[in-house]
């Protein structure tokens, strides 16, 4: 049984930054892709990034809204995967959640986050 635990969400002003973490617990396998969802209030939740690491390279994607802002990251020593958010914008207010899918999806209960000044 695969259990996700994510932190590191809270308040930020515009054009600032956060880095969440997501801790997952069971077996985790590097070809199966991990990475984020996140919901805003009234809205669907929608994919922000996700990884799959091979044996040498890691292949990130990423939603048009955050590309060039946010970077996706994965330790598969440590189970974990991180999301590094810069230049924060109110429109990313959400809640975040990690994700895992191998076949079946895993999800954590995710972190909130709010820009605003």
């Amino acid at each position: 049984q695969v259990q996700l635990k994510e932190s590191g969400g809270g308040l930020v002003q515009p054009g600032g930054s956060l880095r969440l973490s997501c801790a997952a617990s069971g077996s985790i396998s590097s070809i199966y892709p991990m990475g984020w969802y996140r919901q805003a209030p009234a809205k669907e939740r929608e994919l922000v990034a996700t990884i799959i690491s091979g044996l040498t390279t890691a292949s990130p994607n990423y939603a048009d809204s955050v590309k060039g802002r946010f970077t996706i990251s994965r330790d598969n020593a440590e189970r974990m995967v991180y999301l590094q958010m810069n230049s924060l914008k109110p429109e990313d207010t959400a809640v975040y959640y990690c994700f895992y899918r191998d076949g079946v999806a895993y999800w954590g209960q995710g972190t909130p986050v709010t820009v605003s000044s």
